[in-house]
């Protein structure tokens, strides 16, 4: 299915932050694009938002001055009877369903019989917005994301009654339109409000355990997990208040489903008024004079000489590429029994071996080791400049000290962490790839379109598919079943694709 054609005018409804960015989108596209709001002073900041935003992008060598004004001129003050002449209409109203379902059933009174109406809602069911609508199979959803003109993804959302050629019509015009477009079926929090929950969700677990500090949790997370931002840096951006808001919608439009279920550490916050950057203080103090957070880097004691390799260390052989080329000897061991499966590195006293979901302390006395240090899973173990530790309770500070003197010659800042069952990065990653999987066995979208989704729409390094493929849903699969037995309950159920072990990136293995 073709994208509109350019010719084709374009209606947004609401000149809000939201409603003016999408409209610039469109303009800048090439398209005529009537601006209509209830509030005829909202329109003027809107068109003066988008003026000096195309000034400024023209002042850093951007954007053509030419351009700048003609994307402008393309922006049109609009009343009801003018969207008669549009192609489609997309309504960026406020949040509310009944505001939302309103506008449509007014809106097919106005337009033509083939014009499509979009809704720029962020999680409310597109069927329960086209519901009671003369053509509810002219109702999709086109969920922007903030802001519009600078972030690449939409999210094209089909309702049971959305015609496919009108999710197909969408998805290429926003794709035209210099878009990353992915579709998925309504469902609560579409592809990223529902699968991203886990990287808070996971945080706040290990943050009500203890486990670290949320400045070194957020540095493990960024550093080790590669994403541009730890958790609760970036909860203190969104605001709390918004992010805890969708949090609960999903948890209540799940059916209470306990993956999902809230934090009452971030509900105490928002109760509080620390809402993060908004209010000057959120989980860090943004106010005047306050000291910036450290992460904890652990001191490290004297390097050994000499580390020996025991069996296979897998995605995390850059580890001992980089202890090498620091001039520590490495010997290596072909394992055998555990050590073939997971091998480690004996340094010193100490045993370290990455992560599999069982706390440090419950391996070391299953291996009968009492020096045991788990590290979490890295995006890049050639290149990240830092490691998390957990040393289990039995392990002495002076094995610790050695492991992380050692280490550092290899680069790594140690950052140690209690002993939580899968640490962070881990943690969040396998709850990543669990949410992502059960999106794929349902039907709610593809598995390309889930790493699409989450790369450029909340810029994720790496899709939670993308992670199942570098590290196996073998892992993946132990990772959640210690995960679940350690803590018990529902929430680390594994999902049924990764129990068959086999999917393809549009569903399962044949």
């Amino acid at each position: 299915m073709a994208a509109l054609p350019k010719e084709a005018v374009i209606g947004v409804i609401g000149a809000g932050v939201m409603g003016a960015g999408i409209a610039q989108v469109a303009a800048a596209a090439g398209h005529t694009v009537l601006l209509l709001d209830a509030q005829s002073e909202a329109i003027d900041r809107a068109l003066a938002d988008v003026d000096r935003g195309l000034q400024s992008r023209v002042r850093k060598g951007r954007l053509a001055a030419d351009e700048a004004r003609a994307t402008l001129a393309r922006l049109r003050r609009a009343d009801w009877d003018d969207l008669a002449a549009c192609a489609l209409v997309i309504e960026a109203i406020a949040e509310d369903l009944e505001a939302k379902r309103t506008l449509v059933v007014r809106l097919q009174q106005v337009v033509g019989r083939d014009c499509i109406i979009a809704t720029n809602t962020s999680s409310l069911s597109i069927t329960a917005i086209a519901a009671g609508s003369a053509h509810p199979e002219r109702v999709v959803g086109m969920h922007f994301f903030n802001p519009p003109a600078r972030m690449r993804l939409v999210e094209v959302v089909s309702g049971v009654d959305t015609s496919p050629a009108v999710a197909r019509t969408v998805f290429a015009t926003a794709e035209a339109w210099g878009k990353k477009a992915a579709t998925a079926k309504s469902t609560p929090g579409y592809i990223v409000n529902r699968i991203a929950r886990p990287f808070y969700g996971e945080a706040w677990m290990v943050l009500s355990e203890n486990a670290a500090s949320p400045a070194t949790l957020d540095a493990i997370v960024r550093d080790c997990g590669g994403f541009p931002m730890g958790p609760f840096e970036l909860m203190d951006l969104i605001g709390h208040d918004v992010n805890l808001k969708v949090t609960q919608s999903v948890f209540e439009a799940t059916f209470f489903d306990r993956r999902y279920v809230p934090s009452l550490g971030q509900q105490e916050l928002v109760r509080a008024g620390r809402l993060g950057r908004k209010t000057g203080h959120g989980i860090y103090d943004f106010r005047d004079g306050a000291a910036p957070p450290q992460p904890a880097v652990e001191e490290g004691s004297e390097p050994v000489a000499r580390v020996v390799a025991v069996g296979s260390l897998g995605i995390a052989t850059p580890i001992i590429t980089r202890l090498e080329a620091a001039g520590i000897d490495v010997v290596r061991v072909q394992g055998r029994g555990r050590s073939a499966e997971a091998g480690w590195l004996e340094v010193g006293a100490a045993r370290l071996m990455l992560t599999d979901g069982r706390p440090a302390t419950r391996r070391a006395a299953e291996d009968e080791h009492e020096h045991l240090i788990l590290f979490d899973l890295a995006l890049d173990y050639a290149n990240t400049p830092r490691l998390g530790l957990a040393p289990a309770d039995q392990c002495g500070e002076a094995a610790l000290r050695t492991v992380c003197a050692t280490l550092a010659q290899g680069g790594f800042a140690c950052s140690k962490m209690d002993d939580v069952a899968g640490m962070i990065v881990l943690r969040i990653i396998a709850m990543l790839v669990n949410e992502a999987a059960d999106a794929v066995a349902y039907g709610i979208c593809t598995a390309d379109a889930i790493d699409d989704a989450m790369r450029y729409g909340v810029n994720y390094p790496r899709g939670p598919m993308a992670w199942a493929e570098s590290v196996g849903l073998d892992f993946f699969a132990r990772v959640l079943a210690n995960l679940r037995e350690h803590y018990g309950g529902e929430r680390y159920r594994t999902s049924v694709l990764i129990q068959r072990r086999g999917w393809t990136r549009s569903g399962f293995r044949e």
